[in-house]
């Protein structure tokens, strides 16, 4: 898998796929989209177009320039380093259990094409589209910026989440190891960390989470969307094969960290089935804990992920979208506190009461006990005046 630095410019992209982008300014209407060449699948992505991102004033529309053979369409990953001026992100959301993070990277190389995270990249603008899982930013620096955050004498010590946004084990941290950096300073400080991943790279990193987790400092949250290998190479194209995620549980298990499966999201119509199994093969892989998310789809998100379904599931794409409205209120996203995340009605209430029965029959635990936060210590540094206790 090669990576490319690269400013953003829509013409690497534009190249690689063959086509040339005819642009069009708008004021006061409806976006339309930006898309690819009809029948033209970017190989190794989730998306399949770039949706227009809602702060831009222009559209473009791409249309076959005869130059490029459909094999040479493959988008390559771009990365650009951005210096990071502040590291944790606070938020007041009643219904997450953190209250701040810190993001390693902007974008994901996952490719998920349900990723909520995706209409972040417009703040960028950058489409949530094909430039959400191409154009990536890392953030080399931010450990140094999070220990200076961390030292504040107004610091009050709470659980830190990793990998609330983007995937901090994406496939750019072997090279940039961003994350690394950051799980480095939290273990100095012994400071409670609480990660969310999909990704294998977490293995590099069991020794810390081990140390960590021996003291009631650490936990692990693993993401498992289906069993269905070949629905998983599509739905998330460069995330582990459901089987290799199993396997991590393990051996983090093994290495004394514990580990929550995430079944998430949980897409009706397609993926809800697998609920059950999912929970089982996860308390077998040794998980202790478990959670569940229905299909979130806000903003662009949307658009992209139907026309997924209409791509790689046609037949069932009518019904997917029936069921996660029935969920929202028939939208396709209700994004109030208490139901984003669990959806309303019946078949809310039915999910529900599935996923209580599994849990409850396997042993595994809804909640945790809670990281200790008493141990929080800002490490010494040279220079710094000795206590006298």
């Amino acid at each position: 898998m090669r990576h490319v630095k690269a400013d953003f410019k829509w013409s690497q992209m534009e190249k690689s796929l063959g086509v040339v982008s005819v642009l069009f300014y708008f004021g006061g209407m409806e976006k339309p989209q930006t898309t690819i060449l009809p029948g033209v699948r970017p190989r190794g992505r989730g998306a399949l177009q770039n949706v227009t991102g809602r702060f831009e004033a222009a559209s473009r529309v791409a249309f076959e320039d005869g130059w490029a053979p459909p094999e040479d369409r493959v988008l390559r990953t771009e990365v650009r380093s951005e210096a990071p001026r502040s590291a944790i992100s606070y938020n007041a959301s009643p219904d997450l259990p953190f209250d701040r993070s810190v993001n390693p990277y902007r974008g994901c190389e996952h490719g998920c094409i349900y990723c909520y995270a995706r209409p972040s990249h417009a703040f960028l603008n950058l489409s949530p589209g094909l430039d959400f899982e191409t154009k990536l930013i890392a953030r080399p620096g931010i450990g140094a910026v999070l220990e200076q955050e961390l030292r504040a004498k107004s610091y009050r010590v709470a659980v830190m989440a990793l990998g609330t946004n983007t995937d901090p084990y994406q496939p750019i941290e072997a090279d940039y190891g961003v994350m690394r950096e950051v799980l480095t300073v939290l273990q100095a400080f012994r400071h409670p960390v609480a990660i969310t991943t999909k990704g294998t790279l977490i293995e590099r990193d069991i020794g810390i989470l081990a140390e960590l987790a021996a003291d009631g400092l650490c936990r692990v949250g693993i993401s498992v969307t289906t069993l269905d290998a070949g629905l998983s190479r599509r739905m998330e194209p460069r995330v582990a094969a459901p089987k290799r995620r199993l396997q991590v549980i393990e051996r983090l298990t093994a290495a004394g960290v514990p580990v929550r499966v995430m079944v998430s999201p949980v897409v009706t119509g397609l993926t809800d089935h697998e609920l059950e199994p999912i929970l089982q093969a996860a308390k077998d892989a040794g998980a202790v804990a478990a959670s569940y998310i229905a299909l979130r789809l806000p903003r662009e998100v949307s658009v992209m992920f139907q026309d997924w379904l209409h791509c790689h599931v046609p037949d069932r794409a009518a019904k997917v979208m029936a069921r996660v409205r029935e969920l929202h209120g028939g939208q396709d996203y209700d994004a109030a506190f208490g139901k984003r995340m669990r959806g309303k009605g019946p078949w809310a209430d039915l999910l529900a009461q599935r996923f209580q029965v599994a849990v409850t029959r396997l042993g595994l635990a809804v909640r945790l006990p809670a990281l200790r936060c008493n141990l929080f210590q800002p490490p010494e540094r040279s220079g710094d005046q000795l206590t006298l206790f």
